[in-house]
């Protein structure tokens, strides 16, 4: 009896179910510094076009008979929150050990993810009383770059990050300087007060790093500014995986999809490349005469 409830259980953890939106709550730790609302929104019409292809991962809630708790998954959620359809997911028993593990491994296959919120993810981790081998394990990553990862993700508080943002462009060297500057506490009293002005509300992410890291060194802060237009977007598949890069310069446009996260998809593009971007052109055209 014990084999066969085991196996119906983890029948019923592979399959898909469809739960109302509403009856899903927050759990896990904060992976992403602020959403992108131009991300959010493609990936809700695409929501809309095409339904949702791949599941969200949830937990029954441990305290509330009849809900539920999300793992991973949280962008297609608040989507489909926006869209008043169903979720479809799957539905696991998972102690808080084994969401973090779940949540931290999901967090490392995707692309996304920029330096800060993986060392602000560890450092939520750490925070809450997590074991340091416990959290390289949920990032697959060794104790050494944890270790580096620490000393930074502990050096500011998440409102702060949040203010920030993901800050794509912005990588270990220069948040590790950041934290050195704000061992200054004028330095980083400047630089939280600039977080206050309207001009900080009209910088993207990365600028808002520039303007404060000029502030807490003394300098003046760049004014408000629209993106560099040479500035990388993400291009998304219909369940919100990162699947390319696009850059626009002045020289032309270029389109970047990695191997190592692309599944094959590199290949498969290599091969129809030609074909493909002939019914581009050809519709570039038609739309243009």
């Amino acid at each position: 009896m014990g084999a066969l409830q085991s196996s119906l259980t983890k029948l019923q953890e592979s399959a898909v179910q469809e739960i109302d939106a509403a009856l899903i709550e927050d759990a896990g730790f904060e992976d992403r510094l602020g959403t992108d609302p131009v991300a959010q929104r493609q990936l809700q019409e695409s929501l809309s076009t095409y339904g949702q292809q791949v599941p969200v991962l949830l937990r029954p809630h441990p305290k509330k008979p009849g809900r539920f708790e999300i793992v991973y998954g949280r962008r297609r959620l608040a989507a489909l929150k926006a869209l008043g359809q169903p979720v479809k997911a799957m539905v696991r028993q998972l102690d808080d050990h084994a969401l973090v593990m779940a949540q931290g491994q999901e967090n490392t296959s995707r692309q996304d993810l920029s330096f800060i919120e993986k060392a602000s993810f560890a450092a939520q981790l750490k925070d809450a009383g997590y074991e340091r081998q416990t959290i390289a394990d949920a990032l697959s990553i060794d104790l050494p770059m944890l270790s580096r990862m620490l000393k930074v993700g502990e050096s500011f508080s998440l409102d702060f990050l949040r203010l920030i943002g993901s800050a794509p462009g912005i990588g270990r060297d220069r948040w590790l300087a950041l934290s050195k500057l704000f061992e200054d506490p004028a330095a980083k009293s400047r630089a939280n007060t600039f977080t206050r002005s309207p001009d900080f509300s009209g910088l993207d992410s990365d600028a808002r790093f520039d303007a404060v890291f000029a502030r807490a060194t003394g300098k003046a802060a760049p004014k408000s500014k629209a993106p560099a237009p040479d500035k990388p977007r993400t291009l998304r598949s219909t369940d919100g995986k990162a699947i390319a890069d696009i850059r626009s310069t002045k020289k032309g446009v270029t389109l970047n999809v990695t191997a190592r996260a692309s599944e094959g998809f590199d290949t498969w593009l290599n091969d129809h490349a030609e074909t493909l971007l002939q019914e581009i052109h050809d519709r570039w055209q038609k739309e243009r005469s």
